[in-house]
């Protein structure tokens, strides 16, 4: 059993919607990727809410990675987007927001926002391959290094 599990442990991970069983491996995932993690209860939350919409990316039966938005008339908001530290840097991040923008774009929205650390350079990477741009900037919204909080960058992407 564990040789088959190595074995379908290298292939691609699968991705689909996220749903309310994966409440504790997103919360787990969330709070190993991010300084304030999300509780089980708000991921719950977020999951069963009709206008969230979650993807997750599933290696070896393991949750590996997952994005999730929140959906208001024709735009939506990227919550958060995350990969398991082993899996970073496979282009799976892009994968999940590429499928996650279609979804979205299925459903009728016309405008993606989200808000990224100034400090994040491969999630700011991230998005303006996927074709984001900055609108705006909050000033000391995030936490930073010593005593130094950081901008949030409000980025933008259009849907055709």
């Amino acid at each position: 059993m564990g040789l088959l599990s190595r074995l379908f442990a290298r292939g691609e991970p699968n991705l689909s919607e996220a749903t309310s069983r994966d409440t504790a491996a997103i919360a787990a995932l969330h709070a190993a990727s991010f300084r304030r993690g999300w509780s089980e209860q708000e991921v719950e939350g977020m999951l069963t809410d009709r206008r969230v919409i979650a993807h997750r990316a599933v290696l070896g039966g393991k949750l590996v990675g997952f994005i999730m938005a929140r959906r208001a008339a024709d735009e939506a908001e990227i919550l958060s987007i995350a990969v398991a530290r082993p899996h970073r840097g496979r282009r799976l991040a892009r994968k999940l927001l590429d499928l996650h923008l279609r979804r979205l774009a299925g459903l009728g929205a016309r405008a993606i926002f989200l808000e990224v650390d100034e400090h994040n350079d491969s999630a700011i990477r991230l998005y303006d391959r996927a074709g984001f741009h900055e609108v705006s900037r909050r000033p000391n919204y995030y936490p930073g290094a010593g005593d130094k909080p950081a901008a949030a960058l409000v980025l933008r992407r259009d849907l055709n």
